[in-house]
């Protein structure tokens, strides 16, 4: 082998053996960092309810949890069948939190309707654009706000009808942030 030759194989051989130690670096630093699971995800996946398998919107947390937010037992809203508004909900919250208007969960009327949505404020109002949930005309949306996100609920697997829970007239001003971090989690 003369010099040449053997010059330009100890160079592809260092290339190798470079681009080889820097993968295991690399791979090796990817798999010792800890999994967050990164920002909430809300999702419409199937729950048992009431020993029915529905239409649920979830909340998969940073910590691995994953959380019931609603389940859709209604047909109440003509065209819309529970597993579409499972998706458009899921969908709401999701746009809602990558949005940064989800940190408070609020009530309101909204073309003359009974809503449930997000603000990023406490005094903020209900819109277009931070509804979560129509409710069925006539529901008092706090009382059914409250029931929603009542962590005992949560804690006993009991869901919300939208026409039950307290009369309590205050406004609800639901912390999401603290609402994930109380509320009981299900098996994934």
């Amino acid at each position: 082998m003369n010099l040449e030759t053997s010059s330009q194989v100890l160079t592809w051989g260092t290339r190798v053996f470079g681009v080889g130690v820097l993968t295991t670096f690399v791979t090796a630093t990817m798999l010792n960092q800890p999994s967050y699971g990164g920002s909430p995800t809300f999702v419409c996946d199937k729950s048992q309810y009431q020993g029915a398998s529905v239409p649920t919107t979830f909340v998969f947390t940073q910590d691995n949890r994953k959380i019931p937010l609603v389940y859709w037992v209604s047909s109440y809203f003509s065209g819309l069948s529970p597993e579409k508004r499972c998706q458009q909900v899921s969908y709401r919250f999701q746009r809602n939190y990558d949005n940064g208007t989800l940190r408070f969960i609020k009530t309101g009327i909204l073309n003359r309707l009974p809503v449930v949505c997000a603000t990023a404020e406490k005094n903020a109002t209900c819109t277009n654009k931070n509804l979560l949930f129509t409710l069925k005309r006539g529901s008092n949306p706090d009382a059914t706000a409250r029931q929603l996100f009542d962590r005992q609920a949560l804690a006993s697997g009991i869901a919300t009808n939208q026409s039950s829970g307290n009369t309590d007239n205050d406004p609800v001003n639901i912390d999401f942030e603290a609402f994930l971090y109380f509320a009981p989690s299900q098996n994934k």
